[in-house]
């Protein structure tokens, strides 16, 4: 009976790390939160023998640091393309605000559209609310302070290029993750 419990347990973990791979694309998923988890849900019903505490506490920091990198890559992007703190903070205001604005878009999207195009559409335009909104924040603070378009692109593309570059290093952390604890289930 034990062997059922932890076999469902490591389908379930499974399933939710293959959702949660996905997911690091598709910012809608909390991805990294996902695998997680499956990690946790897994460990706790074998009793931490095979996924045991050390294992599981390195796959938690490597979580936090994954599910960080959205907020730090991104700033450190608009560092180096030359925004300034207070163009950060903006830009930080304005991914919150597309956050919570770009969705209500989506919502009238699906209404014209219909639920099965709307919603697809809709729920792109959700995920990437954030980060439209973060990109003319920084836009727009850095040419407020510079004058000039080409200098305030130059800081939008950093923030852009460092957004860009946190999605790859979650994909390699989830991956990094589900190897983890592929390992530590089949070994232990």
């Amino acid at each position: 009976m034990e062997l059922l419990g932890e076999t469902a347990a490591f389908t379930v973990a499974l399933f939710l790390m293959l959702v949660g791979l996905v997911g690091v694309i598709l910012p809608v998923i909390p991805g990294l939160v996902l695998i997680w988890v499956g990690s946790l849900i897994f460990a706790v019903v074998e009793g931490f023998s095979s996924v045991g505490p050390g294992g599981f506490a390195l796959l938690t920091f490597l979580a936090i640091i994954g599910i960080s990198a959205d907020i730090w890559m991104a700033q450190l992007g608009a560092k180096l393309g030359g925004a300034t703190f207070r163009s950060q903070l903006i830009g930080l205001g304005g991914g919150i605000l597309g956050a919570v604005l770009i969705p209500l878009l989506g919502g009238l999207i699906e209404t014209l559209l219909g639920p099965i195009l709307g919603g697809v559409l809709g729920t792109v335009l959700a995920a990437l609310g954030a980060a439209i909104g973060s990109v003319i924040g920084v836009l727009a603070a850095e040419y407020q302070r510079l004058g000039e378009w080409r200098r305030a692109s130059r800081a939008g593309c950093g923030w852009l290029a460092g957004w860009l570059a946190s999605t790859i290093f979650q994909v390699v952390i989830g991956g990094l993750m589900i190897a983890l604890f592929l390992w530590q289930a089949f070994s232990g």
